[in-house]
């Protein structure tokens, strides 16, 4: 038997992503439960995460979890972060929920 494969849980993640304190500076950091956060989480690193922050999370809770949040479950990102999610991963904006919410929202006259 091989204990190494005998180890390996590709639907595990580490118990605890490596994101900045920065971003999370109002909520206590190390008090976080990161798997009921996630909205939370993947929210925040769009809008202010660096590249490795984006990784960081990908990792975390995998592309699936994140991209199925985007279109779903966020309902508020700005424009630069929808712009974002659409480089880095391919999601047209009229897929996100955030894209269809700000859209329906009555505009102020100029």
């Amino acid at each position: 038997m091989n204990a190494k494969k005998e180890n390996i849980d590709e639907n595990k993640h580490p118990e605890k992503p490596d994101f900045p304190r920065r971003l999370f500076w109002e909520f206590r950091y190390d008090q976080m439960d990161w798997d009921k956060a996630y909205r939370t989480v993947i929210g925040r690193i769009v809008e202010r995460g660096t590249e490795k922050d984006w990784e960081e999370m990908l990792s975390y809770y995998g592309k699936d979890k994140v991209v199925e949040t985007l279109k779903n479950e966020i309902t508020y990102l700005s424009d630069h972060a929808i712009r974002l999610v659409k480089e880095r991963l391919g999601i047209e904006p009229e897929e996100l929920r955030s894209y269809i919410r700000k859209q329906s929202l009555p505009k102020h006259w100029r």
